[in-house]
């Protein structure tokens, strides 16, 4: 299944793809026609151009450029910047460039750059020669001599720049410089010039910067002079009033007492501390209770007491071994007890040595506290001093050597200046200058004629096809069943006539009319054989607006019909009849008016045409009323009987959207024929009547598509193969 919707797809590609050829081939002479009128004018056009000569100077933009000595901070530039280079080419393109080059070569006098009269400014002159009321100044006239100078200076450089091409040549330091003229020595010229102006106005500014810079810098250094001696007067009178000689030497020294003296301070403030606590216990316990003073961690950490209880601890070892051997009175027991209280009695002795001692030691030592704190807030004092001349010191010192060191800076700049304000280097030079060019740039006469043969045929295809996709007119069967989503029931050739000539009355019987008269057979069969359901006695014939041929159509659709049956063909047009013009009956002839009326009879009013056998009934007296008359019970009576008279009755009426006669005839009719002019009418004048008629309740047969031109008719035109075709010949043969 997908392969096969895969072929289905690719043939209705190439049925797009061809139909589209085909509208192309159709207009083949137009197109053809229009390419070649477009390219012999894009050839006289071009031959008549002025041949324009293109030369050419390269330029090479220095990045280094050459000098003395090295002092861009002065310029403020920076060569080897992007930026640099293309600032460089924006100034080889500005005004002030042109306007030197415009001035040096005096351009306003070339032919070039002279304004030639234009079409309009020639009818302007022209009109106020002829007609008196015009004012006879220009506002260009009111202007001052300036003025007008500078508006044709302004002309000079549009007519300049445009001429003027600055392109670099890219990852290079190069330039191209382009200048485009009739003359093709002015061209090289101008493109020489313009490096030359560019080179000499970077030389001149670059000398006028060196010696603004230099002059600029003496002003400076005088200044900065008179700046440095400032500060080193300052620096000098500070010293002289503060007796310095080595600041930072005394401040170091000064710096050194406040550390060891702080350090001193601390220790002695621990012992302090210590000596107060023991103070503190010794006042809350009394200093009677020794034994209790003996136990106190204050009094047993001191080095004396603990000796004391060390030979304590030793005679009472010594006492209790001798226990053990002897007794209470012996000597040796005596002499150790008499040793162990003895030792006591020192150690009692020595804590309360001590315990007398603890209050004369914190006074010293409160009084050495307070003699340090007193010299280490002096000290703290003068190094606060110290510290604020040394401060100020250090920035009048500061500013002295800042000062001498822009001073230094200025002095050499300004020595560098003086020594290079003359010395001028080219910021570019020409690596190639320009020659008058041989051959001219432009036009490019085999191109443009080229380009205009294929834009012509492009642009003539491309319109043809959009001219196509607008057209909403009705071409083919296809448009005839898509468009109206109708049945196509025939198609009617054009048939070829001089301009005076007209399609005779009889061309269906007509042997030079084999084509025509095969293509209405095929209509009228299509309609026999679509219609056989209903019993096919009455045939209105209609269209959408007039001229669309449904008269034709009737005629030789009554004609053909008529070989095969009796036939009455009745003109129902009672505002503009035609069917009794085409078949030469007088006007006098009654006919359908009077049948509705009365007036007449049936065998009265019908006509016999001898070589068709075509009943004829025609309009008869145009009524003032039609529309009333056509609605009347005496049209369906009249139209009643006239069907037992004849097995077919075509009845040829007005346009549906001209006026309401044929959908009124269509509600009594068994079939409606519709008469569509192909490539003329618009689909949506059709879709509109066919509208009209459904909502009249009409049965509407089918479409016939009339004044068809087989030449054009593409394949899905071609309804009814062998009706357009020879074959009618081998018939008769």
């Amino acid at each position: 299944m997908e392969k096969n919707n895969n072929t289905t797809n690719n043939y209705e590609q190439e049925i797009d793809i061809l139909a589209l050829f085909k509208v192309v081939f159709r207009a083949k002479w137009r197109i053809l026609t229009f390419v070649v009128l477009a390219t012999l004018l894009a050839g006289m056009v071009t031959f008549k151009l002025t041949p324009q000569y293109i030369a050419t100077a390269t330029l090479l933009i220095e990045a280094e450029q050459a000098k003395a000595v090295s002092f861009e901070e002065i310029y403020g530039l920076n060569s080897n910047q992007k930026e640099y280079y293309l600032t460089q080419f924006e100034v080889i393109k500005s005004d002030s460039k042109a306007r030197e080059v415009i001035t040096k070569l005096n351009l306003s006098e070339h032919p070039d750059f002279i304004s030639k009269p234009s079409l309009i400014g020639e009818l302007k002159s022209y009109l106020k020669g002829v007609i008196p009321f015009l004012p006879t100044q220009d506002s260009d006239d009111l202007l001052s001599i300036e003025e007008q100078q500078e508006q044709r200076m302004l002309e000079l450089l549009d007519k300049f720049k445009s001429r003027l091409s600055v392109n670099p040549i890219n990852k290079t330091q190069l330039v191209n410089i382009s200048f485009e003229s009739s003359d093709r020595r002015l061209a090289a010229l101008v493109a020489n010039t313009i490096g030359e102006v560019y080179i000499e106005s970077q030389i001149k500014a670059k000398l006028g910067i060196t010696q603004q810079a230099s002059s600029w810098l003496n002003t400076r250094l005088s200044q900065l002079r008179i700046q440095l001696d400032n500060s080193e007067a300052k620096l000098q009178q500070f010293r002289e009033q503060q007796g310095l000689v080595d600041i930072e030497g005394i401040a170091g020294l000064v710096t050194q007492e406040i550390e060891q003296i702080s350090s001193q301070l601390v220790a002695v403030r621990a012992e302090k501390n210590k000596l107060q606590s023991i103070s503190r216990v010794i006042s809350e316990y009394g200093d009677l209770d020794v034994e209790l003073l003996g136990n106190m961690p204050e009094i047993t950490s001191h080095k004396v007491i603990q000796d004391v209880k060390r030979e304590v601890i030793l005679v009472e070892r010594k006492v209790s071994d001798l226990s053990e051997v002897y007794g209470e009175k012996h000597p040796k027991m005596i002499s150790a007890k008499a040793e162990l209280a003895a030792v006591k009695l020192n150690l009692n002795k020595q804590i309360k040595g001590l315990v007398s001692g603890i209050q004369k030691e914190l006074n010293r030592v409160s009084r050495t506290v307070l003699a340090l704190e007193r010299d280490l807030n002096e000290i703290r004092n003068k190094y606060q001093d110290i510290t604020s001349k040394e401060t100020t010191y250090n920035q009048l010192k500061r500013d002295v050597e800042t000062n001498r060191k822009i001073f230094d800076t200025f002095l050499s700049r300004s020595k560098e200046t003086e020594v290079t304000s003359d010395f001028t280097a080219a910021t570019a030079r020409f690596t190639d200058r320009a020659y008058a060019p041989k051959l001219p740039a432009k036009p490019n006469k085999k191109l443009i004629i080229i380009l205009a043969f294929i834009v012509s045929l492009v642009f003539a295809v491309g319109m043809c096809l959009i001219f196509d996709v607008l057209n909403d007119t009705v071409k083919s069967k296809f448009d005839v069943e898509s468009k109206t989503s109708q049945r196509m029931l025939g198609i009617i050739p054009f048939v070829k006539l001089s301009r005076k000539e007209k399609l005779p009355i009889h061309a269906y019987l007509d042997d030079n009319f084999k084509k025509f008269s095969e293509a209405v057979r095929t209509f009228r069969t299509s309609l026999l054989i679509t219609q056989t359901e209903r019993d096919l006695k009455v045939i209105t014939v209609t269209s959408s607006s007039p001229s669309e041929g449904k008269t034709t159509t009737s005629i030789n659709l009554a004609m053909s019909l008529a070989q095969v049956g009796s036939v009455l063909l009745i003109d129902a047009d009672l505002r503009k009849p035609s069917i009794g013009k085409r078949f030469d009956i007088p006007a006098f002839q009654p006919g359908l008016s009077n049948l509705i009326v009365g007036t007449k009879t049936i065998t009265e009013c019908i006509v016999k045409d001898e070589l068709s056998k075509l009943s004829i009934l025609s309009s008869g007296q145009v009524p003032s009323n039609p529309l009333e008359l056509l609605s009347s019970d005496d049209f369906i009576q009249t139209l009643d009987e006239l069907k037992t008279r004849f097995d077919h009755i075509i009845i040829d009426t007005p346009p549906t959207q001209a006026v309401s006669d044929s959908l009124v005839i269509a509600k009594y009719s068994d079939s409606v024929v519709y008469v569509v002019k192909a490539d003329s009418t618009r689909v949506k004048a059709i879709n509109a009547g066919v509208e009209r008629l459904f909502e009249s309740k009409a049965h509407i047969a089918g479409i016939v598509l009339n004044q068809v031109d087989m030449r054009k008719a593409t394949e899905d035109q071609e309804y009814g193969y062998y009706d357009y075709h020879d074959y009618t010949d081998t018939q008769n043969a």
